[in-house]
Parts: structure tokens; C-alpha cells; sequence
């Protein structure tokens, strides 16, 4: 894979920042770590998740994108904490650095946190006027149950369909 044109450093601190703003509700800064043409998505792996309502979302543009995640902020639960953790590049494309992470998403309840949802986080960060801003950002959120990847001997099985092109003989897939 060519250099990233932003190092992987930089675009970890800038998907850590952006969730941390998002949970402070600091949409001043989430402004600032924005790219002008902005694209972002919000929805859950199945696509019919009980709430999906209010997770679902395509915007393209800056404004657009901190509208909608001040409206969704504001209904929120206050403490909340969203965690990136594996952030690592999955490609480079002239100036565009594209990446993938984890999320990890809890809220406190009688004073210990409690996890809400996990995740993945993918998008594509550019050099900006005073720092790399977000260049299009996709949040798919985990519902469906975790089940078997590898049955013994058969195709790997995502979303209780199998995938083609793939299996692992002897793999019970138990932990």
C-alpha cells in the first residue's frame, strides 16, 4: 500500500477527536473537523433495527452533518462515551486516506458504565486548511446476533447467509 498522504497517527487523532466532541456536544469543533463536501451515513448492519429511525442517515456537506448530529446529540444520553479503537488505513487514494475502526459505544447506569452498541467506522480523511478534516465518514452499527462465522467445515455465514467463496474446514467456530 503507497504512504498514507495523512499518517495513520493523525487520522487516529482525528477519529478520536471526533467522537469525543460528538459526546461533549462541542458542535463547534465537530464543525472545524469537516470538510466543506462532507459525505456521512449513519445506519445498523440489518437495516431494520428497532430504532433505526433515528440512526439512519445519508448527508452530504458540513452543515448538513452537524445539524443532524447536534438534533441526534441533544436526544442522547449525557454521560456518553463513543471508543475508536483499531483505526488503521485501508487504502490511499491521491490526496485521500481512507481508514476503518472499531466503535464502542456505553452510558453510565447506577454509576457504572454499561455498553450500548458497538460497531464500524470507515471513511476517508484529506488535509485541511489547519488540520486533516473527515472527508466522508459511514457508521454501521452492530444488531444483528453474533452467530458461527466458520461452521465446521462449511461457508462463512454473515447475517445467517452464507458468503461464497470461502470456508474453513475443522473450524467449529466455538470460542
Amino acid at each position: 500500500m503507497p504512504t498514507p498522504a495523512i499518517p495513520v497517527a493523525d487520522v487516529t487523532e482525528l477519529v478520536s477527536l471526533w467522537w469525543f466532541a460528538y459526546d461533549q456536544g462541542d458542535f463547534a469543533t465537530l464543525r472545524e473537523l469537516l470538510h466543506e463536501e462532507v459525505h456521512f451515513s449513519s445506519r445498523s448492519d440489518t437495516g431494520d433495527a428497532p430504532y433505526e429511525e433515528s440512526i439512519r442517515c445519508e448527508l452530504t456537506g458540513a452543515e448538513a452533518v452537524v445539524s443532524w448530529q447536534s438534533s441526534h446529540r441533544m436526544v442522547s444520553p449525557f454521560p456518553i462515551r463513543h471508543f475508536a479503537t483499531n483505526v488503521h488505513v485501508t487504502g490511499v487514494e491521491g490526496g485521500e486516506t481512507r481508514f476503518s475502526s472499531y466503535m464502542l459505544v456505553t452510558k453510565n447506569v447506577n454509576g457504572a458504565p454499561k455498553n450500548l452498541t458497538s460497531g464500524i467506522v470507515s471513511g476517508s480523511v484529506v488535509a485541511g486548511p489547519r488540520r486533516p478534516v473527515l472527508r466522508s465518514l459511514e457508521v454501521v452499527i452492530d444488531f444483528m446476533d453474533a452467530l458461527p462465522r466458520f461452521p465446521e467445515g462449511g461457508e462463512t455465514v454473515l447475517a445467517g447467509r452464507p458468503v461464497s467463496g470461502t470456508s474453513a474446514t475443522g473450524n467449529t467456530g466455538a470460542a
